[in-house]
């Protein structure tokens, strides 16, 4: 199994808490910029690439700074990508699928009006 960690070293999925309790899900396969992850099936794709330690979604529009996982709800943009070939996709709100491939749009990120 391949297993993706911050720079600290820690792990980016909550497996333990005091109070709550998770279920153990299916390991999902999927490439991000060729790169291959596992994420977790009921994960979006956003919280797949966040839990493999991936926090640079986007570049801003104008200023091309680095954008990351922002609003999760659908309205922002920063987290569009290209999804098995289809551009935009908003990452927060699409479920991760085995097999998806997944890829930045640095430089083509569009926000729908």
């Amino acid at each position: 199994m391949i297993e993706y960690y911050l720079e600290s070293g820690e792990e980016m999925r909550i497996e333990e808490h005091p109070i709550l309790s998770f279920k153990k899900q299916n390991q999902l396969h999927f490439t991000f910029n060729g790169r291959p992850m596992i994420g977790i099936e009921g994960d979006t794709i956003a919280a797949a690439l966040h839990d493999n330690g991936i926090m640079h979604y986007s570049n801003s529009l104008k200023s091309h700074r680095p954008r990351g996982f922002y609003c999760a709800i659908g309205n922002c943009g920063s987290c569009n990508m290209k999804v098995n070939g289809v551009e935009n996709i908003k990452t927060c709100m699409t479920l991760l699928a085995e097999g998806m491939v997944v890829e930045s749009e640095l430089d083509e990120v569009t926000i729908d009006a």
